[in-house]
């Protein structure tokens, strides 16, 4: 969980490097979104087995 949490702030801090407009901004959203899916899922399972 950590890693996904970790991934997530890198995403974060390099999103607004990226001008509007470009396939990076919109990359970068997707990742994040994707992030918080995937540790919402891992948090889920590890209350499920805990």
């Amino acid at each position: 969980m950590r890693n996904v949490s970790l991934n997530k702030e890198r995403c974060e801090k390099t999103q607004p490097k990226f001008a509007e407009g470009t396939s990076h901004p919109t990359r970068f959203n997707n990742m994040i979104k994707a992030m918080y899916i995937s540790k919402s899922q891992i948090a889920d399972e590890i209350s499920k087995r805990g």
